[in-house]
């Protein structure tokens, strides 16, 4: 997965913890800046549908 272009959002600058994206043939690859080995492996439909929530809130009390 080294050969993937890893990208983070520049609002994120060089802070540690920060959520990287990928573009891959098969989806979307997402990981941690700090765990760089733990990756998931999404869809764009998914991703989109989760940016989504993250931006209305609707996550926001969920715990």
């Amino acid at each position: 997965m080294s050969q993937l272009n890893w990208r983070k959002s520049t609002f994120s600058e060089n802070q540690a913890n920060c959520v990287e994206i990928a573009a891959a043939p098969d989806g979307i690859r997402m990981r941690e800046s700090d765990e760089p080995d733990a990756v998931i492996h999404t869809t764009p439909a998914a991703l989109g549908v989760l940016i989504g929530a993250i931006k209305t809130g609707r996550l926001d009390h969920t715990l």
